[in-house]
């Protein structure tokens, strides 16, 4: 599972998600998408930092998607299953 935590109206989500949809059928994954719009403990959390990418609960990476880690990423978090 990757799990991006977004706002609402932000255009380098939209892109990072855009780019993980791109993959997504290649590399046999879901997205989840989690606003923290009005989540305090998100909020304090992520603050401006978004989109926060994480594969199976742990932190990848912030604000862009680089495919090729990602795909390293992944895999890496797949074989440690």
């Amino acid at each position: 599972m990757v799990t991006v935590y977004s706002r609402h109206g932000c255009h380098l989500c939209e892109d990072a998600v855009k780019t993980l949809e791109s993959m997504r059928e290649e590399l046999a994954f879901e997205i989840e998408i989690i606003y923290i719009d009005g989540n305090p403990e998100l909020e304090k959390l992520y603050g401006n930092e978004v989109p926060v990418i994480h594969i199976n609960g742990e932190h990848h990476d912030f604000y862009r998607i680089d495919p090729e880690r990602f795909r390293t990423s992944l895999e890496k978090h797949r074989r440690h299953q």
